[in-house]
């Protein structure tokens, strides 16, 4: 992977550059639709690829449960199996072992767990975790790392940050023995410290003496206020080496990803758009609406009248709230549709602000337009 930095703003840590991964190059920043089991629900990857997306992520956890190393790799890899001909970055799937609490033990060898797909034991360590990845044939795979919740204690979080450091090399040797001349994916290592400044340091210490090619920020956006979210991401990102790459894991919303640029973050993701337009919510520049709500019966408008994704240019409000209403999967198809479409361009239009020199002024202007509604 080579990561060039082609533009930097003047006033704020916001740049954009360009990635070079082995299914081609992607454009920083970047939002990458999250794809957990090989595919972005309710939408074809055709649709992804005329929007112009190069990069999606999968999820090493839910792909190792179903359906299994072994059948993809009788495919040859994640890109073959799912006829996704981009790149794809697979999470260790670290934070769902940790949301499936009280059914999963974590010790300092790796994980223990019961799926939660029919109950049956399994074990993990961060050497297999880097195993499945290498054969699911991710372009950028993330290591094994411990995610703490909001509000434990000082004790709690030093542990995992220990365990997340010891996981992160021995995840890297792994790493480097999987590296041929048929397998170029590279390891970004992931950051953790809860909500302590001086274990951010120390893990952000400790992970960049590894040269990882990128560097994750973990354990933001995982129920924190927003002043919180917004102090550490700006202390945590102000350590990281400026020439590689910053991901932000976890967070998709407009107001989120405008702070995460302005810290110098390159890459970020989250579930949350897709999901969301499952249950008929949807992002407009004057804020998020809800259509199945009563007052859009009779609107005849699109869902925002400044876009141009195939919802919008064939679909009015009104009828969106009908296909809900009326339990018809098309309606959520077509919310995903203009969720992903909105958020990408919004990335674009963020790119190219950068390059202009006119970031700040696009977040103010953006801002204050997108909470009239």
């Amino acid at each position: 992977m080579t990561f060039t930095i082609t533009s930097t703003d003047s006033e704020t840590k916001a740049r954009a550059g360009t990635m070079e991964l082995p299914h081609g190059s992607v454009e920083t920043p970047v939002f990458m639709p999250v794809g957990t089991a090989g595919t972005v629900k309710a939408i074809l990857h055709s649709t992804l690829e005329e929007m112009g997306i190069k990069l999606i992520l999968g999820n090493t956890y839910h792909l190792y449960l179903r359906p299994g190393t072994e059948v993809i790799s009788q495919f040859g890899d994640l890109h073959r199996f799912s006829s996704w001909k981009y790149n794809i970055l697979t999470d260790s799937g670290g934070f769902q072992i940790f949301s499936l609490a009280p059914f999963r033990k974590i010790t300092p060898e790796g994980v223990k767990f019961r799926s939660h797909i029919d109950g049956s034991y399994h074990s993990l360590t961060p050497e297999d975790i880097v195993s499945i990845q290498r054969t699911l044939g991710s372009d950028i795979m993330m290591p094994l790392d411990f995610c703490t919740a909001p509000g434990v204690d000082y004790r709690h979080a030093l542990k995992a940050l220990e365990i997340t450091t010891n996981w992160a090399k021995r995840s890297h040797r792994r790493w480097q023995e999987c590296r041929t001349e048929d397998y170029r994916g590279v390891l970004f290592g992931i950051i953790q410290g809860n909500f302590y400044k001086d274990l951010r340091q120390r893990s952000t210490e400790e992970i960049l003496s590894l040269d990882t090619p990128g560097i994750a920020i973990g354990g933001l956006s995982v129920g924190e206020e927003t002043e919180v979210f917004n102090e550490y991401l700006a202390f945590t990102a102000s350590l990281l080496p400026f020439k590689k790459p910053h991901y932000l894991m976890g967070i998709g919303t407009p107001e989120y990803i405008l702070s995460a640029v302005e810290n110098g973050i390159d890459l970020f993701d989250c579930v949350l758009p897709t999901r969301i337009a499952r249950n008929g919510a949807v992002f407009t520049r004057s804020g998020l609406i809800a259509l199945k709500r009563e007052r859009f019966k009779l609107d005849t408008s699109p869902i925002d009248e400044t876009c141009s994704c195939h919802a919008c240019r064939n679909y009015s409000r009104a009828y969106l709230r009908h296909l809900f209403k009326s339990g018809e999967i098309l309606g959520p198809m077509l919310a995903t549709i203009h969720n992903l479409y909105f958020l990408n361009n919004l990335v674009k239009s963020i790119r190219e602000s950068i390059v202009m020199g006119r970031f700040v002024d696009f977040k103010k202007t953006f801002l204050k337009e997108y909470t009239k509604e």
